[in-house]
């Protein structure tokens, strides 16, 4: 009933330009091909290989019922991930009268060779299957100037950006689109913005009264003068969807319900935030903190303990995740801009567990519950932070800007990563490669491992060669640290282990040509 009212008030709002006519057509669109490779950084199986078995993890609330699962491998031993990817972008957008506007935008993300339609082999013309090549990531309806008021309403499939993207972005991981069906209304004056949407992430159909994921948000920046800007956000996930541990006959759900087990209510991810930004002078600077809070039950549900049906039913978000950056611009020699920063993202490992609990197991498991970097599409590193969910971690960086030519530029940076909660690793001994676990029935005996991911250098070299069309090379190389190889869980928002089979450095390399129309 809420949505449904909400869409109301939207059919209300543009009630009165629906009979405006069409002025002009804009055609539009992006080309961009990329080679990239990743040198000793990933497992065979993109689905994450076994690190440290179930069994020998017995009582522990890993998150992961089969152990420890890594997608990386951090070894010079095993494959190297090498494609090359093609993303197209098509744009049509229309103006009316009375401030009316339409956009239609079309993506399709490719793999080079998985569309090849003939077997060489045999001859065979068998046509691959393109069914869901093409996605509509764009598809909306806008009235700007409502009722002669500096509002603007756009209802249905949409990009939103909000800043630099550090929490809620246009593009997720490979660069492709991240599209919201929502209601948005903007307020738009010379010194204040104010955006509010309703979306819907997922809908649960009629298998539910309330399964539905639901995005709601406030983003307003205020630009008093122009050395500082000042943004503030509330952002609310609500994830209704039902959880279960267990499906047991009445006397037992009875039962359940009276020890306070298996009673899980909607997720509810609360973020508040600020942002600082602007230039004074030569230098520029960029802060912004948020801080989550809210009912983490879907997280919850993920840590049960091995061997046992329950997760943690109460488990709550509250952290913190901020990033700086503070630069000097200038113009001496190729240098242009010198900048330091950092990004902080709060997290949690409680996947160790004490004596009496591993001995009577009937303590409630503590879910480990680290921020959440909600629909970003700013990306630290494509080593470590490929999808944008890196958690559980804390980041120092430094570098600079250089421009060689009118159309050629670089970038230099060095960051240095670790771990905020490091893993406790089942007590071993080492004989030279090998890790030999001491005693794994016993989980309680454990070592702590590593924090330290390592340090991270980054070379970009971009050359614009028209004003529609760019070149860019990218290497990235990790010294890798004690943490790649001891897991900690700093991916998929701090629920996943980076854990290899060795701490070998790994290299990432790219080369891109963009053309946009």
């Amino acid at each position: 009933m809420k949505r449904l009212g909400v869409l109301i008030v939207g059919a209300l709002l543009v009630q009165t330009s629906v009979w405006a006519e069409l002025q002009n057509v804009e055609v539009g669109g992006k080309i961009r091909v990329r080679w990239r490779h990743w040198d000793y950084a990933y497992a065979d199986d993109s689905r994450g290989e076994i690190r440290i078995p179930g069994n020998f993890l017995p009582r522990r609330p890993i998150g992961d019922e089969r152990g420890v699962v890594s997608v990386f491998n951090w070894d010079d031993k095993g494959n190297d991930l090498d494609f090359t990817e093609i993303l197209t972008l098509l744009s049509v957008k229309a103006d009316f009268t009375d401030h009316v506007a339409a956009q239609i935008e079309l993506e399709s993300y490719d793999i080079f060779g998985e569309d090849f339609r003939s077997d060489y082999i045999t001859g065979a013309d068998s046509r691959a299957n393109t069914n869901d090549d093409v996605e509509v990531v764009q598809a909306y309806i806008e009235a700007d100037e409502l009722y002669g008021t500096p509002l603007r309403l756009r209802v249905g499939r949409q990009k939103m950006e909000f800043g630099k993207g550090w929490i809620v972005g246009a593009t997720a991981s490979s660069g492709r689109s991240q599209p919201f069906d929502a209601l948005r209304l903007t307020y738009s004056s010379d010194i204040l913005d104010v955006d509010a949407w309703a979306s819907v992430l997922a809908e649960g159909g009629v298998g539910e009264q309330d399964g539905d994921v639901d995005f709601y948000g406030v983003y307003a920046t205020l630009k008093p003068i122009e050395p500082l800007s000042v943004s503030a956000y509330w952002l609310f996930v609500r994830d209704a969807r039902s959880i279960s541990d267990t499906n047991f006959v009445a006397p037992i759900e009875w039962l359940e319900n009276w020890l306070g087990r298996d009673d899980y209510d909607p997720t509810t991810l609360h973020t508040v935030g600020t942002r600082l930004f602007g230039k004074a002078g030569n230098f520029d600077y960029d802060l912004e903190l948020a801080y989550q809070f809210g009912e983490a039950d879907a997280v919850g549900a993920l840590f049960r303990p091995i061997g046992f049906n329950y997760g943690d039913d109460g488990a709550e978000f509250s952290a913190w995740g901020g990033d700086v950056e503070v630069g000097y611009s200038m113009e001496l020699w190729w240098l242009r801009r010198a900048y330091i920063g950092g990004a902080y993202f709060g997290g949690e490992d409680n996947r160790d567990v004490d004596f009496f609990e591993w001995l009577l197991g009937t303590g409630s498991p503590d879910a480990s519950v680290s921020f959440n970097r909600v629909f970003p599409s700013y990306t630290y590193t494509e080593i470590l932070d490929r999808p944008r969910n890196m958690s559980n971690v804390w980041q120092a960086r430094a570098g600079v800007e250089l421009q060689a030519t009118e159309t050629i530029s670089a970038k230099l940076e060095l960051a240095y990563y670790e771990a905020l909660e490091p893993f406790d690793m089942p007590a071993y001994v080492t004989f030279g490669d090998f890790r030999v676990p001491l005693a794994p029935a016993l989980s309680f005996w454990t070592q702590e491992g590593g924090d330290e991911i390592g340090f991270m250098s980054t070379l970009q070299v971009t050359y614009d060669y028209t004003e529609d069309l760019m070149f860019r090379a990218t290497w990235q190389h990790l010294f890798s640290g004690d943490g790649t190889q001891d897991g900690a869980f700093i991916t998929n928002n701090g629920l996943s282990s980076i854990m290899g089979t060795d701490d070998a450095d790994a290299d990432y390399f790219s080369l891109e040509a963009v053309l946009k129309f």
